[in-house]
């Protein structure tokens, strides 16, 4: 199996690799925490590193499945894939008493976010993204698929710093009416800060943003609210400074 991502998807698709006793060879960005460039290593995963914002990843996958004949799982460009994100909706509807009318989510392809739509039809959808990778939401907007702009800023949430949406995603969270919301580094610490100091939870940059958009203001309250917390993948050093340990 041939994958990119930064590490969350990297590190499911190795253990999957792994548990089935083939190869997997992760393409990742070399700026990458290294917390979760150890933790897919550590599952037997070959990583191959490009840059972000020079190097195309999917080139890269697909150059290598061509080679050796490996199969790409992308991260969320591929309906297989959002569905089985998409069961973290299920599981939204399974634990919430009455169904949910409003979920907010980290998007970065907007996997998790199209999936988590077409799985609570009822609720409404909010993605959010960091600011100058707002993407999904330009696209939103625009009624087109809309790439990040040259020379991106830096940011923290790395799990949902994509270039491109897909069309796939694009056309599920267009045809949901969802919104689409950006937040900035400071929002999101203030986020990680806030899920470990009141629910001694450790989240990581990129899956801290839904809870950053709410904590900053960008929402109205309103009774009936889910935030998705999308990921722990943290540098240890990272999260102590942050939440000042």
């Amino acid at each position: 199996m041939v994958a990119f991502s930064s590490g969350n998807h990297a590190r499911g698709v190795a253990i999957a690799a792994k548990r089935l006793g083939i190869r997997a060879v992760i393409v990742m960005p070399s700026d990458a925490p290294q917390v979760k460039i150890d933790g897919t290593a550590a599952e037997g995963a070959e990583i191959v590193f490009f840059e972000r914002l020079t190097e195309s990843r999917e080139e890269i996958a697909a150059r290598i499945a061509g080679k050796s004949g490996a199969t790409v799982v992308p991260s969320f460009d591929d309906p297989a894939i959002v569905a089985g994100q998409g069961t973290a909706g299920l599981e939204i509807l399974e634990q919430t008493p009455a169904p949910p009318k409003r979920i907010v989510i980290p998007c970065g392809g907007g996997g998790l976010t199209s999936g988590i739509a077409l799985a609570c039809p009822d609720a409404e959808i909010i993605a959010v993204e960091p600011e100058g990778w707002d993407d999904m939401a330009n696209s939103l907007a625009k009624g087109e698929i809309v790439p990040v702009g040259p020379n991106p800023p830096p940011t923290l949430c790395d799990a949902i710093q994509t270039p491109r949406v897909s069309p796939i995603t694009f056309g599920i969270l267009q045809a949901r009416n969802a919104k689409a919301l950006a937040v900035s580094d400071a929002e999101v610490e203030g986020a990680i800060r806030f899920a470990w100091q009141e629910h001694e939870l450790v989240v990581e940059p990129g899956g801290a943003a839904g809870l950053a958009a709410v904590l900053g203001g960008k929402l109205e309250p309103v009774e009936g609210t889910v935030v998705m917390l999308s990921g722990g993948n943290i540098d240890p050093a990272l999260h102590a400074r942050i939440v000042g340990r």
